[in-house]
């Protein structure tokens, strides 16, 4: 079977008529085209160039071979027209993954929004703490939370967004009582096998004793609201919770950086474009209220 590629290092040395010129062309050294050349050769049965001063010049096969290359270039073109055209309507599967908390705390109207003006568009969306490799096509979209882009693959293309604050949250009436009276000990609330944070003795309530922990993150929401203790939460899922307050006396940290991450061809499809368009926006105008500027601190 002939390899395509070696037709198109054909093509080019027919084309330019050199070989350096073609290597050129193609973005290659000059070996690497030679090589292309007698692969190409040697499968054929028959030579398709001779060295004449000028450079290369092709031959009486290498003619006949370059009528049915052309005719290969111009199906291969179709193709990915026709394949790349269909692509860019919009519809067809659209899978986004995104951490469970900005899926249910604060993106799940935008993206209800997105569905409702796109009804041809199936969306999928992934809410997981895991990462999804995009590379494998296990998502199309990433929204990402990322405390150092330089972890980010290089091989992503990606949109920065907004800095994610966090601080220290806890029940009201539990701020309430700890203000009114000496209470019960508060204790650390933490996600899985955690030990007690540094942030448990820096405000003006401090957390005592041994944590309770939970490994899921909206059990631990409601841990605080019960008034078991407090919990570091995005600003974001604290501020916006009626039955919790920020903790006096901590300071606003950052927490991350949200990224929006797509991978190679992937990209280009209409579907996707629209959405990570759509995304940037939206992130973009939630900036604030990531950054915890929504509220004044109790």
């Amino acid at each position: 079977m002939i390899d395509w590629d070696d037709v198109r290092y054909f093509l080019a040395v027919a084309r330019e008529g050199s070989v350096r010129a073609a290597a050129g062309r193609l973005g290659v050294n000059h070996s690497t085209v030679m090589r292309r050349i007698a692969q190409l050769e040697e499968r054929l049965g028959t030579q398709m160039f001779e060295k004449v001063p000028s450079g290369y010049r092709l031959t009486a096969p290498g003619e006949e071979v370059l009528d049915l290359a052309e005719q290969m270039e111009a199906s291969s073109h179709r193709l990915e027209t026709r394949v790349f055209g269909r692509d860019q309507s919009a519809r067809g599967l659209l899978r986004v993954t995104l951490p469970p908390f900005l899926a249910t705390h604060l993106l799940m109207p935008d993206l209800a929004d997105f569905a409702r003006v796109h009804p041809d568009i199936e969306m999928e969306i992934v809410s997981t703490g895991e990462v999804l490799n995009l590379t494998n096509r296990e998502a199309d979209v990433a929204i990402r939370v990322v405390s150092d882009h330089k972890t980010l693959p290089l091989n992503l293309h990606g949109l920065k967004g907004p800095e994610l604050f966090a601080s220290v949250y806890i029940s009201r009436n539990r701020l309430a009582a700890s203000r009114a009276s000496a209470p019960d000990p508060i204790r650390p609330i933490v996600v899985g096998g955690q030990g007690v944070p540094d942030w448990a003795d820096e405000g003006e309530v401090r957390a005592t004793g041994v944590p309770f922990r939970t490994p899921d993150a909206e059990a631990q929401i409601a841990a605080a609201r019960q008034g078991i203790g407090m919990t570091k939460l995005p600003c974001f899922v604290g501020d916006a919770d009626r039955l919790l307050a920020r903790v006096p006396g901590i300071d606003l940290k950052t927490h991350a950086t949200l990224w929006l991450l797509t991978h190679g061809e992937a990209r280009k499809t209409k579907r996707v474009r629209l959405f990570t368009e759509f995304a940037s926006r939206k992130l973009a105008a939630y900036a604030p209220l990531l950054a915890g500027l929504s509220i004044s601190p109790d």
